[in-house]
């Protein structure tokens, strides 16, 4: 089924992309299932991908990895809406991408406050500990 494909031909069987990329048949499925994927199926009702496919699923996986959701990525990627055009693909992904980085700001504002926090509370167990053993 590994043929030398041009875009659109499905040379890809569920298991080669899943051993490609490194996860699991069921998360495939599962994209598939949300609509983030249409691979085309043999007589056999088989699904084959093409290296389209494999571009897109990439893509989930990477979006998957920064954190967006499975809705954010569906949008950034068009499935959301089909007569988004490239442009508008590429500024509703620079959008997502500044707002998750002002999530990642925010975030790491509160773990720093709660770092502070945690260390404070040690240093005043440490200090108490320290009374209790008679000032050891």
């Amino acid at each position: 089924m590994n043929k030398e494909p041009t875009d659109n031909k499905p040379v890809f069987t569920i298991s080669q992309l899943a051993e490609q990329l490194d996860i699991s048949t069921p998360t495939i499925r599962f994209y598939e299932q949300k609509g983030l994927l249409s691979p085309a199926r043999t007589p056999g009702n088989q699904r084959v991908y093409t290296r389209k496919d494999r571009a897109r699923l990439r893509l989930i996986l990477r979006g998957k990895r920064f954190g967006f959701s499975l809705d954010e990525i569906a949008e950034m990627i068009g499935m959301a809406n089909m007569d988004m055009d490239e442009k508008d693909q590429i500024e509703k992904t620079m959008a997502f991408g500044v707002q998750k980085l002002e999530e990642i700001r925010i975030r790491k504002e509160e773990l720093l406050l709660l770092e502070k926090e945690i260390l404070a509370i040690g240093q005043r167990l440490q200090k108490k500990l320290n009374e209790l053993q008679g000032g050891k």
